[in-house]
């Protein structure tokens, strides 16, 4: 970075991860072998990307910052397994990255990263939200929100983010990464989550994944309140709605009186799909 004049430039929430036994235990906690195809976000000054480059089969690296690429071109010389495009993620289609990048697009593809954190949640969702079958997601985030990612419900974590990842896979806190070592040290500490494909269906399915996302929004737009209230939010108000949304709650066994914190998933596909099928809800 010396040698570069370089910066670490606080509005693309850059903070360079540099410690060798933290970037091992990130490609371990990835599983990378010489069959995977690899993409990382984000590759700064290229550690993270060496380390993967050595275990990967192929390696793509997407970088926005263009002051970066000719540390990237040096760190990353004797690899001939690795190609960094100067983009951002969010303006990639995903899919056709891969058919374009890799020799060999039907091998396992995983995605390992640390994540810009004021970035996190759109990646995420653009990575859920593609066709892409993803072999495994490690990616570093802020720790509050990897505690999201993984917690389970009746937990102050769980919410709409939880729901949101666990609804397409399993999320694993795999370990916790101390600020002291990144350049230059961030104000939060980190962790790493393993993402992989829901190893268990889904006791039954969504008749409209799009209502669903919005009652969870909705149920969590007011965590104090209490279920039945916020489906009042959700539905609209009314003596009618509200006696038929209690009506639902007690066929379902759901106490109107406990907060939606403390809903499986399961509970909130449940209850999507009788609001659907009562005209509750369209």
């Amino acid at each position: 970075m010396e040698r570069y004049g370089l910066r670490a430039k606080k509005s693309l929430g850059q903070n360079f991860l540099t410690d060798l036994n933290v970037l091992s235990k990130i490609v371990s906690a990835a599983d990378v072998g010489p069959e995977d195809n690899v993409i990382e976000i984000g590759p700064g000054i290229g550690a993270l990307t060496e380390q993967l480059a050595l275990a990967a089969g192929q390696v793509v690296a997407l970088e926005v910052d263009t002051s970066l690429l000719p540390v990237l071109d040096e760190v990353l010389g004797e690899y001939d397994n690795v190609k960094v495009i100067n983009q951002d993620v969010l303006d990639v289609d995903i899919a056709a990255l891969i058919d374009r990048e890799f020799d060999d697009p039907s091998k396992p593809v995983k995605v390992v990263a640390n994540l810009p954190y004021y970035i996190t949640t759109p990646i995420l969702l653009q990575l859920l939200n593609t066709e892409v079958k993803w072999s495994k997601i490690v990616v570093m985030l802020q720790k509050e929100v990897a505690q999201r990612l993984a917690a389970n419900p009746g937990t102050k974590a769980y919410g709409t983010l939880s729901l949101t990842v666990q609804y397409k896979m399993d999320a694993e806190l795999a370990f916790e990464v101390p600020r002291t070592v990144f350049v230059p040290s961030p104000n939060v500490d980190s962790a790493i989550v393993s993402l992989e494909p829901r190893k268990k269906e889904l006791a039954v399915k969504p008749d409209d994944e799009k209502l669903l996302f919005r009652l969870i929004k909705g149920c969590f737009s007011h965590r104090r309140k209490t279920l039945s209230n916020n489906l009042q939010s959700v539905l609209g108000k009314g003596a009618e709605i509200k006696k038929q949304s209690l009506q639902l709650l007690e066929d379902l066994n759901i106490s109107p009186t406990i907060r939606p914190e403390s809903l499986s998933l399961d509970q909130f596909i449940l209850l999507a799909n009788q609001l659907k099928q009562r005209n509750l809800m369209q």
